[in-house]
């Protein structure tokens, strides 16, 4: 039920279908955290109810939205409301009305509160549809609907916009230094992530789109595999705070290597995937404004410092009391096949380049058709 809401909202062109298919995937999500999800159960609800109704209050904006621009031309195909010619003061409001709904769904600061608790909440299957999946439909969101139809303030604004989305890059950094629990420490380095991808998506380059585009997929691929390596990890020791991990190297060697291969590609290094995407969105950002790729870029620097860390205080020193199997055939081969696509990517990212670009390039000129 989630994969068929998460892709009726990547395939839908009218906008009130797209609607209730951003809706329908609260549902299952929010029964897959509260019913199976670990933790205190009061504290668990309270984090899934606060999730439901931050995402589900935000949205009702954007179907206003879509209303009002129902009313204009009776119709909500996407190209047809991209041919609309709205004023200023009502792409001011479209735009914001839009911008509430996806920056509560990715989440961009500070509209970013009920994601860690969630995500820690939640079970690995669910941890890794948010991440994976759901956040990604709203920067997906940003591309198909909000900059086509309202492209006069996103480019007044957007300083203002690209800035609360770097700001949530080194805020996310900086939370991840601090954490104890490692689904936590995943949580924020994915909202540091994403922040740079939001980022790149507001320079309204055909870089900084087509980076998004490529990060989001990279991202996609190397988050659900730190959080299945990080569900793994905790199955074993029955924990999921760092400071009582430690030894498994030793214990078990094919899983570190494979480990260490997502927490490198995490922090994309040249010849993974993320490299791809991010550096393209850097580049985006020095198109824009040289301050906002040198602010940007600290997300290396410090992605690299606590993911290294992370790695150290969980994977590496002396042998744990607890005994830690290395792993089987089954999660083996989820890790490789997720290994295999960063992999490859990185080193020859064209079919995807090709298969986007064209896209991209009709989608911005709407999107400078002022």
């Amino acid at each position: 039920f989630m994969a068929f809401a998460m892709a009726g909202t990547f395939l839908a062109g009218d906008g009130l279908l797209y609607y209730i298919f951003w809706e329908l995937a609260l549902i299952p999500i929010y029964f897959i955290a509260l019913i199976w999800g670990g933790g205190n159960t009061e504290e668990r609800k309270k984090a899934v109810v606060k999730f439901f109704i931050y995402t589900f209050a935000g949205s009702l904006f954007m179907l206003v939205a879509f209303i009002y621009l129902y009313q204009k031309q009776y119709s909500f195909f996407y190209t047809t409301l991209y041919n609309l010619r709205l004023t200023s003061t009502e792409q001011n409001w479209i735009f914001a009305a839009f911008f509430l709904a996806y920056a509560i769904k990715i989440p961009i600061i500070p509209f970013h509160t009920w994601q860690a608790n969630v995500y820690q909440k939640a079970p690995a299957a669910g941890t890794m549809l948010l991440s994976g999946i759901m956040l990604k439909m709203a920067i997906y969101s940003i591309i198909r609907w909000q900059l086509p139809i309202a492209p006069i303030p996103a480019i007044q604004y957007q300083y203002i916009i690209v800035g609360l989305c770097i700001a949530g890059v080194i805020y996310g950094s900086v939370l991840a230094l601090k954490q104890d629990s490692l689904k936590k420490l995943l949580a924020y380095s994915s909202l540091a992530h994403v922040g740079l991808i939001a980022a790149g998506v507001y320079t309204m380059t055909l870089d900084g789109l087509r980076g998004a585009m490529l990060q989001m997929i990279a991202h996609g691929f190397v988050v659900v595999g730190l959080f299945f390596a990080s569900e793994i990890i905790s199955r074993r020791f029955n924990t999921d705070t760092i400071r009582e991990m430690g030894g498994i190297r030793i214990q078990a060697p094919k899983f570190t290597s494979m480990f260490m291969i997502l927490v490198l590609a995490s922090v994309a290094l040249p010849g993974t995937f993320n490299f791809v995407g991010e550096f393209e969105v850097l580049y985006s950002l020095a198109q824009t404004n040289i301050w906002l790729v040198v602010i940007g870029g600290t997300t290396i620097i410090l992605g690299a410092f606590y993911m290294l860390r992370m790695f150290q205080q969980v994977m590496l020193g002396e042998q744990n009391a607890k005994v830690f199997a290395d792993i089987n055939f089954s999660e083996g081969l989820v890790m490789v096949l997720i290994i295999g696509v960063l992999l490859f990517f990185g080193l020859y990212p064209k079919p995807i380049v090709d298969f986007i670009s064209p896209e991209l390039e009709r989608t911005l000129i709407y999107i400078k058709q002022i």
